[in-house]
Protein backbone atom coordinates (compact mmCIF):
# COMPACT_ATOMS: atom_id res chain seq x y z
CA UNK A 1 0.00 0.00 0.00
CA UNK A 2 1.31 2.92 -1.13
CA UNK A 3 1.74 6.47 1.03
CA UNK A 4 -1.22 7.91 -0.85
CA UNK A 5 -3.52 5.04 -0.08
CA UNK A 6 -2.63 4.86 3.39
CA UNK A 7 -3.55 8.56 3.54
CA UNK A 8 -6.41 7.96 1.88
CA UNK A 9 -7.82 5.16 4.09
CA UNK A 10 -7.35 7.69 7.19
CA UNK A 11 -9.68 10.10 5.30
CA UNK A 12 -12.05 7.22 5.45
CA UNK A 13 -11.68 6.43 9.04
CA UNK A 14 -11.95 10.34 9.56
CA UNK A 15 -15.39 10.94 7.44
CA UNK A 16 -17.23 7.51 8.75
CA UNK A 17 -16.50 9.71 12.38
CA UNK A 18 -17.87 13.02 11.00
CA UNK A 19 -21.53 11.85 11.43
CA UNK A 20 -21.46 10.76 14.94
CA UNK A 21 -18.51 13.91 15.65
CA UNK A 22 -21.36 16.06 14.98
CA UNK A 23 -24.36 13.97 16.83
CA UNK A 24 -22.39 14.15 19.79
CA UNK A 25 -21.13 18.17 19.50
CA UNK A 26 -22.07 19.38 22.96
CA UNK A 27 -23.47 16.36 24.71
CA UNK A 28 -22.47 14.98 27.70
CA UNK A 29 -20.58 11.84 27.75
CA UNK A 30 -20.13 9.98 31.31
CA UNK A 31 -17.14 6.90 31.37
CA UNK A 32 -16.81 4.75 34.03
CA UNK A 33 -13.61 3.56 33.56
CA UNK A 34 -12.19 0.10 35.54
CA UNK A 35 -10.71 -3.16 34.66
CA UNK A 36 -8.42 -4.94 33.16
CA UNK A 37 -8.13 -0.99 31.20
CA UNK A 38 -6.74 0.41 34.00
CA UNK A 39 -3.98 -2.07 35.33
CA UNK A 40 -2.11 -2.38 31.69
CA UNK A 41 -0.07 0.60 30.62
CA UNK A 42 -0.91 0.60 27.03
CA UNK A 43 -4.29 0.67 27.95
CA UNK A 44 -4.51 2.99 29.94
CA UNK A 45 -2.65 5.75 27.54
CA UNK A 46 -5.22 4.55 24.97
CA UNK A 47 -8.43 5.22 27.44
CA UNK A 48 -6.72 8.58 27.91
CA UNK A 49 -6.11 9.13 24.10
CA UNK A 50 -9.81 8.01 23.79
CA UNK A 51 -11.16 11.21 26.50
CA UNK A 52 -8.72 13.68 25.01
CA UNK A 53 -10.02 13.26 21.25
CA UNK A 54 -13.68 13.52 22.55
CA UNK A 55 -12.76 16.87 24.24
CA UNK A 56 -11.05 18.36 21.41
CA UNK A 57 -13.82 17.32 19.13
CA UNK A 58 -16.14 19.53 21.69
CA UNK A 59 -17.76 16.66 23.63
CA UNK A 60 -17.66 16.83 27.37
CA UNK A 61 -16.43 13.69 28.71
CA UNK A 62 -16.65 13.40 32.81
CA UNK A 63 -14.83 10.13 34.20
CA UNK A 64 -15.73 8.08 36.97
CA UNK A 65 -13.03 5.91 37.80
CA UNK A 66 -13.34 2.58 40.55
CA UNK A 67 -9.59 0.64 41.83
CA UNK A 68 -10.81 -2.51 43.54
CA UNK A 69 -7.68 -4.00 42.05
CA UNK A 70 -5.56 -2.03 43.39
CA UNK A 71 -6.65 -1.57 47.42
CA UNK A 72 -6.71 -5.37 47.19
CA UNK A 73 -3.43 -4.98 46.57
CA UNK A 74 -3.24 -2.17 49.27
CA UNK A 75 -4.34 -4.07 51.84
CA UNK A 76 -2.51 -7.30 51.04
CA UNK A 77 0.65 -5.22 52.06
CA UNK A 78 -0.36 -4.07 55.22
CA UNK A 79 -2.07 -7.87 56.27
CA UNK A 80 -5.40 -7.25 56.00
CA UNK A 81 -7.80 -9.33 54.19
CA UNK A 82 -10.83 -8.51 51.95
CA UNK A 83 -14.30 -9.14 52.96
CA UNK A 84 -17.07 -9.22 50.25
CA UNK A 85 -20.83 -9.77 50.94
CA UNK A 86 -22.67 -9.71 47.48
CA UNK A 87 -19.99 -8.50 45.54
CA UNK A 88 -19.85 -5.39 48.19
CA UNK A 89 -16.72 -4.21 50.07
CA UNK A 90 -17.05 -5.00 54.12
CA UNK A 91 -14.86 -1.60 54.93
CA UNK A 92 -14.01 -0.84 58.29
CA UNK A 93 -12.16 2.16 59.74
CA UNK A 94 -8.82 1.23 58.32
CA UNK A 95 -10.22 -0.22 54.99
CA UNK A 96 -11.83 3.07 54.59
CA UNK A 97 -8.40 4.84 55.18
CA UNK A 98 -6.73 2.81 52.77
CA UNK A 99 -9.85 2.92 49.81
CA UNK A 100 -9.41 7.08 50.15
CA UNK A 101 -5.58 6.69 49.92
CA UNK A 102 -5.83 4.22 46.86
CA UNK A 103 -8.84 5.87 45.25
CA UNK A 104 -7.79 9.75 45.76
CA UNK A 105 -4.45 10.00 46.54
CA UNK A 106 -3.23 7.93 43.86
CA UNK A 107 -5.53 6.61 41.11
CA UNK A 108 -7.37 9.89 40.38
CA UNK A 109 -4.10 11.87 40.94
CA UNK A 110 -2.46 9.11 38.17
CA UNK A 111 -5.82 9.73 35.79
CA UNK A 112 -5.73 13.23 36.24
CA UNK A 113 -1.46 13.86 35.63
CA UNK A 114 -1.93 10.96 32.59
CA UNK A 115 -4.44 12.94 30.94
CA UNK A 116 -2.81 16.64 31.54
CA UNK A 117 0.23 14.86 30.10
CA UNK A 118 -1.46 14.44 26.70
CA UNK A 119 -2.83 17.42 26.48
CA UNK A 120 -5.73 17.45 28.58
CA UNK A 121 -7.18 20.03 31.25
CA UNK A 122 -8.28 17.44 34.00
CA UNK A 123 -9.07 18.02 37.10
CA UNK A 124 -9.77 15.68 40.31
CA UNK A 125 -12.24 15.23 42.49
CA UNK A 126 -13.84 12.91 45.19
CA UNK A 127 -17.61 12.70 45.32
CA UNK A 128 -16.80 14.51 48.60
CA UNK A 129 -15.94 18.13 47.24
CA UNK A 130 -18.77 20.33 47.15
CA UNK A 131 -21.15 17.92 48.56
CA UNK A 132 -21.17 15.87 45.08
CA UNK A 133 -22.35 12.48 46.23
CA UNK A 134 -24.17 12.68 50.00
CA UNK A 135 -24.98 9.23 51.10
CA UNK A 136 -26.03 7.20 54.31
CA UNK A 137 -24.97 3.75 55.41
CA UNK A 138 -26.30 0.81 53.02
CA UNK A 139 -28.78 -1.64 54.67
CA UNK A 140 -28.36 -5.16 53.53
CA UNK A 141 -30.29 -8.24 54.88
CA UNK A 142 -28.82 -11.34 53.64
CA UNK A 143 -30.63 -14.94 54.14
CA UNK A 144 -28.82 -17.10 57.35
CA UNK A 145 -28.98 -20.94 57.40
CA UNK A 146 -32.27 -20.96 58.92
CA UNK A 147 -33.61 -19.28 55.40
CA UNK A 148 -34.31 -16.05 58.09
CA UNK A 149 -32.76 -12.56 56.62
CA UNK A 150 -31.01 -10.47 59.21
CA UNK A 151 -28.40 -7.12 59.14
CA UNK A 152 -25.61 -7.10 58.01
CA UNK A 153 -23.08 -4.56 58.65
CA UNK A 154 -21.27 -3.80 55.65
CA UNK A 155 -19.17 -0.80 57.66
CA UNK A 156 -18.47 2.30 55.31
CA UNK A 157 -20.00 1.42 52.49
CA UNK A 158 -22.64 4.21 50.78
CA UNK A 159 -25.48 4.27 49.48
CA UNK A 160 -25.82 7.27 47.31
CA UNK A 161 -29.37 9.93 48.32
CA UNK A 162 -28.30 12.65 46.47
CA UNK A 163 -25.93 14.33 43.70
CA UNK A 164 -25.31 18.07 43.27
CA UNK A 165 -23.59 18.11 40.26
CA UNK A 166 -23.01 22.12 40.00
CA UNK A 167 -18.60 21.55 40.41
CA UNK A 168 -18.99 18.99 37.40
CA UNK A 169 -21.07 21.51 35.26
CA UNK A 170 -19.03 24.54 36.30
CA UNK A 171 -15.85 22.59 34.89
CA UNK A 172 -17.45 21.26 31.93
CA UNK A 173 -18.41 25.08 31.03
CA UNK A 174 -14.97 25.72 31.30
CA UNK A 175 -13.53 23.35 29.39
CA UNK A 176 -12.00 21.15 31.96
CA UNK A 177 -12.66 17.21 32.25
CA UNK A 178 -13.47 16.23 35.72
CA UNK A 179 -12.20 12.82 36.99
CA UNK A 180 -13.64 11.41 39.82
CA UNK A 181 -13.38 9.02 42.35
CA UNK A 182 -16.10 7.22 44.18
CA UNK A 183 -16.15 8.34 47.88
CA UNK A 184 -19.05 10.31 49.42
CA UNK A 185 -19.78 12.06 52.59
CA UNK A 186 -22.44 12.01 54.98
CA UNK A 187 -24.75 13.87 56.78
CA UNK A 188 -23.39 11.79 59.86
CA UNK A 189 -19.60 13.78 58.90
CA UNK A 190 -18.47 10.19 57.85
CA UNK A 191 -16.75 9.29 54.76
CA UNK A 192 -18.20 6.53 52.53
CA UNK A 193 -17.40 3.84 49.84
CA UNK A 194 -19.38 3.80 46.95
CA UNK A 195 -19.42 1.19 44.22
CA UNK A 196 -17.56 3.06 41.17
CA UNK A 197 -20.74 1.72 38.59
CA UNK A 198 -23.41 2.94 40.64
CA UNK A 199 -21.51 6.31 41.74
CA UNK A 200 -21.19 6.53 37.47
CA UNK A 201 -24.96 5.73 36.78
CA UNK A 202 -26.02 8.34 39.07
CA UNK A 203 -23.24 10.97 38.09
CA UNK A 204 -24.65 10.88 34.76
CA UNK A 205 -28.26 11.04 35.67
CA UNK A 206 -27.98 13.80 37.59
CA UNK A 207 -26.17 15.47 34.51
CA UNK A 208 -28.89 14.58 32.36
CA UNK A 209 -26.06 12.85 30.27
CA UNK A 210 -26.42 11.61 26.31
CA UNK A 211 -24.02 8.82 26.42
CA UNK A 212 -23.08 6.25 29.77
CA UNK A 213 -20.24 3.83 28.99
CA UNK A 214 -19.28 1.28 31.59
CA UNK A 215 -15.85 -0.06 30.60
CA UNK A 216 -15.54 -3.72 31.83
CA UNK A 217 -13.80 -6.74 30.99
CA UNK A 218 -15.88 -8.29 28.75
CA UNK A 219 -17.32 -7.66 25.01
CA UNK A 220 -20.60 -6.66 26.53
CA UNK A 221 -23.92 -8.80 26.72
CA UNK A 222 -23.17 -12.25 25.16
CA UNK A 223 -26.27 -14.79 23.78
CA UNK A 224 -23.47 -17.58 25.03
CA UNK A 225 -20.86 -16.59 27.47
CA UNK A 226 -18.64 -18.93 25.69
CA UNK A 227 -18.67 -17.06 22.37
CA UNK A 228 -17.40 -14.38 21.90
CA UNK A 229 -18.46 -13.72 18.95
CA UNK A 230 -22.05 -13.72 20.32
CA UNK A 231 -22.45 -10.33 21.16
CA UNK A 232 -26.02 -8.63 21.67
CA UNK A 233 -25.55 -5.09 19.67
CA UNK A 234 -28.35 -3.55 21.34
CA UNK A 235 -30.94 -4.46 23.79
CA UNK A 236 -34.22 -2.20 24.13
CA UNK A 237 -35.51 -1.51 27.63
CA UNK A 238 -38.42 -3.86 27.64
CA UNK A 239 -36.30 -6.82 26.52
CA UNK A 240 -34.26 -7.37 29.57
CA UNK A 241 -36.89 -9.15 31.82
CA UNK A 242 -36.87 -11.97 29.15
CA UNK A 243 -32.91 -11.92 28.79
CA UNK A 244 -32.98 -12.54 32.61
CA UNK A 245 -35.63 -15.42 32.22
CA UNK A 246 -33.75 -17.10 29.83
CA UNK A 247 -30.58 -16.89 31.48
CA UNK A 248 -28.47 -14.91 28.80
CA UNK A 249 -28.14 -12.02 31.64
CA UNK A 250 -26.45 -13.47 34.09
CA UNK A 251 -23.28 -13.25 37.13
CA UNK A 252 -21.57 -10.05 37.33
CA UNK A 253 -23.47 -8.36 33.76
CA UNK A 254 -26.75 -8.16 35.86
CA UNK A 255 -25.60 -5.64 38.04
CA UNK A 256 -24.30 -3.94 35.43
CA UNK A 257 -27.76 -3.90 33.42
CA UNK A 258 -29.59 -3.07 36.53
CA UNK A 259 -27.09 0.08 36.77
CA UNK A 260 -27.89 0.96 33.58
CA UNK A 261 -31.66 0.95 33.57
CA UNK A 262 -31.18 2.94 36.46
CA UNK A 263 -29.39 5.54 34.55
CA UNK A 264 -31.88 4.87 31.94
CA UNK A 265 -34.86 5.30 34.02
CA UNK A 266 -33.24 8.89 35.06
CA UNK A 267 -32.66 10.11 32.02
CA UNK A 268 -29.12 9.49 30.17
CA UNK A 269 -30.01 8.68 26.41
CA UNK A 270 -28.20 5.55 26.10
CA UNK A 271 -25.96 3.13 28.09
CA UNK A 272 -23.17 1.23 26.47
CA UNK A 273 -21.44 -1.53 28.23
CA UNK A 274 -18.27 -2.38 26.11
CA UNK A 275 -14.35 -3.62 26.54
CA UNK A 276 -12.10 -1.86 28.23
CA UNK A 277 -9.07 -4.03 27.03
CA UNK A 278 -9.72 -3.10 23.46
CA UNK A 279 -7.28 -0.44 22.27
CA UNK A 280 -9.48 2.32 21.61
CA UNK A 281 -12.49 0.85 22.61
CA UNK A 282 -14.49 4.58 23.65
CA UNK A 283 -13.45 5.69 20.17
CA UNK A 284 -15.10 2.85 18.15
CA UNK A 285 -18.09 2.18 20.10
CA UNK A 286 -18.73 5.98 19.31
CA UNK A 287 -16.99 6.69 16.01
CA UNK A 288 -17.97 3.42 13.85
CA UNK A 289 -21.67 2.63 12.20
CA UNK A 290 -20.88 -0.83 14.09
CA UNK A 291 -19.35 0.15 17.24
CA UNK A 292 -18.22 -2.79 19.36
CA UNK A 293 -20.34 -3.23 22.68
CA UNK A 294 -23.66 -3.58 23.69
CA UNK A 295 -26.09 -0.30 23.28
CA UNK A 296 -29.26 -0.11 25.85
CA UNK A 297 -31.36 2.25 25.39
Amino acid sequence: MTPLDQGIDKARVLIEALPYIQKFAGKTVVIKYGGHAMLDQDLKESVMLDILLLHSVGIRPVVVHGGGPEINTMLNKVGKESQFIRGLRVTDEETMEIAAMVLVGKLNTEIVSLLNHFGGRAVGLSGKDAQLLQAVKKPLKVQNQQGEYEEVDLGFVGEIEQVSPGIIESLLDQGYIPVISPLAGGVDGESYNINADTAAGKIAEALEADKFLLLTDVRGVLKDVKDPESLISVIKQEEVPKLLETGILMGGMIPKVECALEALDGGVGSVHILDGRILHAILLELFTDGGIGTMIV
